[in-house]
Parts: structure tokens; C-alpha cells; sequence
């Protein structure tokens, strides 16, 4: 796994998941896989075109001297949606617990299958897929740029737990 930096903040994270597309793409959308992964407290996703992507998480004990306390609700449309293989969120939102919204933001997930040359790890069909999560969209502020480093901390931890949750 690799985050990729570039010039202005953004997540840019990839892995590779011993798992098909299909199974990688469901725990986007399932709300006790993406407790699960994510940790999140609830969540209203539905996997189709202008279907509406909520995410919550608890208030968290953590506070940020930028963006205040930790927590809050992501919330975007799905604009396009590929079954196995991937979707966008458009007009996404950071509604933290304190202070304003961050947004808006673009949510690209890419669930790439490739063929596992560790067939153990992988099962007897020998699927993996390759997960590419990239978040875009930026103002030149320290609470956007507050917020991509905090999202490049937790996302490549958070697809561990993915991984981990998905190769049982």
C-alpha cells in the first residue's frame, strides 16, 4: 500500500485486496462492513447513480487545534456507479462536529481485478483487486489542509482494516 502526494492536498491511496471487486465494492456500501472498516457509527449509502453516500462517526475524545473535535458526517451523491468495479461521489461534504463544512470534494474508488500470483492468500480462485481511493477538491486554507493530512493518515490505516476484513 502507498499514498502518492501531489501539489495540492488531496487522498490519493491504493492497496491490493485478496478478494474479488464485487466483495471489495460491498463493503463501501454495507453499513456493518463499513462500521467495521471504517468504524463508522451509521450510515445511508445506496450503490446506483444519484443514490446519496452518508457516512457518520461518533464524536470522538480527539481534538484537532484546527478543526476542532473529530467526528461528523461525509455526505455526497453518487454520480456514477459500476457494479465490481467502482463509483464517484460528487459534491461530497466534511461536516465536522465544530465549525464549518469542508467541500466540496470528489470520491473516486477504483476496484481493479488482477490475478494473485500469492494463491494462498488469495483463495482457489486466485482474484485480488487492486482498490484505488483518490479525494479531490481543495481551498487554500489551513482546515482543508488540516483535513487531507488527517485523511491521508486514517484512509491507508482504514484499508488495512478492510483488507484484513476481507482476506479472513
Amino acid at each position: 500500500m502507498r499514498a502518492r502526494s501531489a501539489a495540492a492536498p488531496r487522498l490519493d491511496v491504493e492497496t491490493v485486496i485478496h478478494a474479488p471487486p464485487a466483495l471489495v465494492l460491498r463493503a463501501f456500501f454495507d453499513p456493518a462492513a463499513l462500521g467495521a472498516w471504517l468504524r463508522a457509527k451509521q450510515s445511508v449509502t445506496t450503490p446506483r447513480t444519484l443514490g446519496v453516500y452518508a457516512v457518520e462517526w461518533p464524536l470522538s475524545d480527539r481534538y484537532d487545534d484546527v478543526l476542532g473535535r473529530l467526528g461528523g458526517v461525509f455526505r455526497g451523491t453518487v454520480i456514477q456507479f459500476e457494479a465490481g468495479r467502482g463509483f464517484f461521489v460528487a459534491d461530497g461534504y466534511w461536516l465536522p462536529p465544530e465549525g464549518e463544512p469542508i467541500g466540496p470534494t470528489a470520491l473516486t474508488v477504483a476496484c481493479v481485478p488482477e490475478r494473485s500470483t500469492d494463491l494462498e492468500a488469495a483463495g482457489p480462485e486466485g482474484i485480488a483487486t487492486y482498490v484505488h481511493v483518490e479525494q479531490t477538491g481543495f481551498e487554500d486554507s489551513p482546515r482543508w489542509r488540516r483535513y487531507y493530512e488527517l485523511a491521508n493518515e486514517g484512509m491507508p490505516r482504514a484499508l488495512v482494516s478492510l483488507k484484513g476484513l476481507l482476506e479472513r
